[in-house]
């Protein structure tokens, strides 16, 4: 099969690193790409948001397969081009990409079909928000409604903070239109863990646990990123917790997706919280969490290929899924001053220690190709670096001795990914 991948992060790089072990790929294109996908797949210059340009490529390269690996051009409707022209896509349509596009719909959905949640007030303008939070119950979140590449949630402590957070969000616009509407919640306590599916629409199938440290410093300081490290399985995602979102949670999604008309084909990230009354839905994403597909995709014994064919066509119920049994760490390696201003193009050395080595990944996030070929940073996350072994501690021990490997001059990461590892393991 010929595949096209839509995408250019860590995590399109996951996706092309397991469709190349399968039997089933011919040839990998991936648009646009980056510099380390571009070893393992043709890279098109065509960007993720050009859907008629990405449609034509495929029908004139007799593409197979396209899998899309980003949240907004789902959101913004390619599989509905794709499926117009007859092209076999991997992804929810437009009206099922909803379910992350709109922070206000997954909550409504969610209430409708009683699938737990914080408790929320969805406000479309500041005035109604300002009055929310004269008595509100502190801490709270906001979060802007739309797309805000993983960075439009505040967690407010007071009053004064959230009015702060009102302003910049709907106000300020600094999520640009993404905040015209507006969503009010509770705080939750607990554990989170990020649980990854495949589904068909009515059929679903859960992967491995991971869990995200969202924030840019150690010991969860500073500003929300798109991900700075993750592990997996996440050890406080038990049996009991498996059997309860099985049966709330995941594949009643599902079912209120079809219900409403708006059947769901490709990946649901289930964003959890373990809260002292059980686990609660923070959020979901419309595809591979990233970094959290860097931790789940090394250790699916499954072919890759095989699962996206089977969602695509609608035959999941005959597939189950085989994780190895033992556990990954994915350590980010960003550009100091990442999420919010950084320089680009500084030289990346070590990448070779990775060569020959199969319990040790480096996936490419933000790089590109020098004018002597070398690689150069083009990003705030550079690169992904993964260690598998044989349970979460050695894996954790194992990605931050690789980590070493690499230099680059602004090379800045997380000294703490994994560290609840420590408390959770016996003594």
């Amino acid at each position: 099969m010929k595949i096209l991948i839509v995408g250019s992060g860590g995590r399109e790089h996951a996706i092309a690193a397991s469709l190349k072990k399968s039997p089933k790929t011919e040839k990998l294109y991936c648009a646009p790409g980056n510099a380390g996908i571009g070893e393992l797949c043709e890279l098109v210059p065509i960007k993720a948001m050009e859907f008629d340009a990405l449609a034509d490529f495929a029908e004139e390269n007799g593409i197979d397969l396209t899998v899309v690996g980003m949240d907004d051009p789902l959101v913004g409707g390619i599989v509905d081009v794709f499926e117009g022209r007859g092209l076999k896509v991997f992804g929810p349509r437009k009206n099922a990409a909803i379910l992350e596009g709109s922070k206000a719909f997954s909550k409504e959905l969610m209430k409708k079909y009683n699938i737990p949640t914080a408790g929320y007030e969805t406000v479309h303008d500041p005035a109604e928000a300002y009055r929310i939070l004269e008595t509100a119950k502190y801490p709270l979140v906001l979060k802007a409604d739309g797309l805000a590449l993983g960075k439009g949630v505040l967690i407010c402590n007071t009053k004064e903070e959230a009015e702060a957070g009102v302003k910049e969000i709907m106000e300020d616009k600094k999520f640009g239109d993404a905040g015209n509407t507006m969503v009010i919640e509770e705080f939750l306590t607990g554990r989170e863990v990020s649980v990854l599916s495949f589904t068909d629409g009515r059929t679903i199938r859960i992967m491995s646990s991971a869990q995200d440290h969202k924030r840019a410093k150690d010991g969860d300081q500073g500003l929300n990123t798109g991900g700075m490290g993750t592990f997996s399985p996440s050890p406080f995602y038990t049996e009991e917790v498996d059997r309860f979102c099985r049966e709330h949670i995941y594949q009643a999604t599902v079912d209120a997706m079809r219900a409403e008309g708006r059947p769901f084909t490709g990946v649901i990230f289930f964003g959890l919280m373990l809260t002292e009354e059980g686990p609660k839905v923070l959020e979901y994403n419309c595809r591979f969490g990233d970094p959290e597909a860097q931790v789940v995709l090394p250790r699916m014994k499954t072919d890759l290929c095989e699962v996206f064919l089977a969602c695509v066509e609608g035959r999941l119920d005959r597939l189950e899924l085989e994780f190895e049994d033992n556990a990954a760490v994915c350590v980010v390696l960003a550009s100091d001053g990442y999420p919010l201003s950084y320089e680009k193009g500084k030289e990346i050395k070590g990448l070779s220690a990775f060569e020959g080595k199969d319990d040790y990944f480096c996936f490419h996030a933000g790089t590109k190709r020098g004018e002597n070929g070398e690689f150069l940073t083009n990003g705030g996350r550079v690169l992904g670096i993964t260690a598998k072994g044989e349970d979460l501690l050695t894996a954790r021990r194992k990605a931050y001795e690789a980590a070493e490997w690499v230099e680059f001059s602004n090379k800045y990461m997380r000294h703490d990914i994994g560290k609840a590892l420590e408390e959770a393991s016996p003594s």
